[in-house]
């Protein structure tokens, strides 16, 4: 197969989340679907990223995953696979893999078990592996993540790879979430070197440096608001519910709402001393005045202002505490007993 790989890559590319089943193993169709709706976002595809628990998978597990992808027509120019692993053979091979397979380049680790690795190791690592696969169709992107590898790559060592290899080193994954690398990188200004930021966060700053773009973990998410479906109008199916009027009039609580009539109809028990909403339910039938504090029979005179000797108070709104339940409108469903648009708490 042809690579893509001729055109270096830019824009927002997305370490896609591996599926697994419920054996551990890989799930390839889910993985398959997620790919799909990710590149109708205008998202690249860095499988095999960190957020893809790529150190998690074997070698085979790997390449079989992308002979799925590309079997099922997931564009290879869109794709970026990770393919550094401590071992060198497993890195030519996956490599070489992800090449024949046509994807526009490979993310690549340094081997990142042994830690104080010279940039002269370094160097001979990856040289080692662009020899070996040897393909002028190959286009590396070096994956810069200290934090989690504690191998680092260091612009002297980008310096070098890009002077040897300057068609094939096509670029960083800057994920040391240090600004000022990501920055210093930028002003190599190597020939079209092509620097991704690690996080979204430094995105607008990377691109008007004159960077390619971000890898991030969260452009896996759908930003969109979620659809919120309004209430069902009075001669809907559904069953409009209003508040009873006083506590006498209002039917038994239960903790959770009862089940919906097949006829979709509902009246309101005609004694406050009927059974919980649901017949099945095992709730007491007590009448609500014998579960209910007795209601205060004599109100208070109302507090005038020359009683007062002073101005009306005035009600002040309640602070609202960062740990306190809040108390707001959620939409529910046709299906459900409670009425729409009812208060419910919720803890933000």
């Amino acid at each position: 197969m042809a690579n893509a790989g001729s055109e270096r890559m830019s824009g927002v590319l997305c370490p896609v989340i591996t599926p697994f089943d419920d054996r551990l193993s890989p799930d390839a169709d889910r993985l398959i679907r997620q790919c799909q709706w990710l590149l109708s976002q205008n998202v690249g595809l860095a499988v095999f990223g960190t957020n893809s628990e790529a150190n998690s998978l074997s070698i085979e597990e790997k390449m079989m995953l992308l002979d799925r992808l590309v079997d099922a027509g997931i564009d290879t120019s869109r794709m970026m696979p990770g393919t550094g692993c401590c071992a060198l053979t497993e890195t030519v091979k996956l490599t070489q893999h992800a090449v024949n397979l046509g994807c526009a380049g490979t993310l690549m680790l340094p081997p990142f078990y042994y830690k104080g690795v010279s940039d002269d190791g370094l160097f001979a690592s990856f040289a080692e592996v662009i020899e070996r696969v040897g393909s002028s169709s190959l286009r590396v992107y070096l994956y810069h993540i200290p934090p989690v590898s504690q191998v680092g790559i260091s612009l002297d060592l980008i310096e070098r790879l890009v002077k040897a290899y300057p068609d094939t080193v096509a670029g960083v994954k800057d994920s040391s979430g240090d600004w000022d690398n990501t920055n210093a990188m930028l002003q190599r200004r190597w020939d079209d070197f092509r620097v991704f930021a690690g996080a979204e966060t430094f995105l607008l700053q990377n691109m008007r440096g004159g960077g390619a773009g971000c890898i991030s973990a969260t452009a896996a998410s759908d930003s969109r608001p979620p659809a919120r479906s309004a209430p069902p109008a009075p001669d809907s199916a559904a069953t409009s519910f209003t508040t009873p009027a006083s506590p006498s009039a209002a039917p038994a609580r239960r903790c959770s709402p009862a089940p919906m009539p097949a006829d979709g109809s509902w009246s309101q028990p005609a004694s406050s001393t009927a059974a919980s909403w649901d017949r099945s339910s095992t709730w007491s039938t007590a009448s609500v005045s014998e579960r209910m504090p007795a209601r205060r029979t004599q109100a208070k005179p109302p507090v005038t202002q020359a009683a007062a000797g002073r101005r009306p108070i005035r009600a002040r709104p309640a602070k609202m505490s960062a740990t306190a339940p809040q108390t707001q409108p959620l939409w529910l469903s046709p299906k459900n007993t409670m009425p729409h648009r009812m208060p419910v708490t919720v803890i933000t």
